[in-house]
């Protein structure tokens, strides 16, 4: 099992000291919390009007970042969770194939 995994499994298990944010789910990380393993398309907003795409598995959430795997090249990706402004979780199931290239 890869070390994402693992963290990702105990994160489901939020102390009680943890920040509000990850343990209320009116907060973003919290809710993105439910979601962990899930394909993902992240909306970020550059500046004032640019917006910048990213998808991927879902791997971590902190209190003020996530981390995706890319489904591009297979890359982690940390993420800015303050510039984040859509997020399009896949419910379908989804196989996630590292070896699987695009041509």
């Amino acid at each position: 099992m890869d070390n994402y995994r693992q963290m990702s499994e105990s994160q489901d298990m939020i102390d009680e000291n943890a920040p509000e944010t990850l343990r209320n789910l009116a907060y973003t990380p919290a809710f993105l919390r439910k979601h962990i393993g899930k394909l993902v398309r992240i909306e970020f907003l550059i500046g004032n009007t640019y917006l910048e795409d990213r998808t991927g598995i879902l791997l971590e959430v902190g209190a003020s970042y996530v981390v995706i795997r890319s489904i591009q090249d297979n890359n982690l990706l940390y993420c800015d969770i303050y510039s984040i402004k859509f997020v399009t979780i896949t419910e379908q199931p989804f196989v996630y194939n590292p070896n699987f290239q695009f041509q």
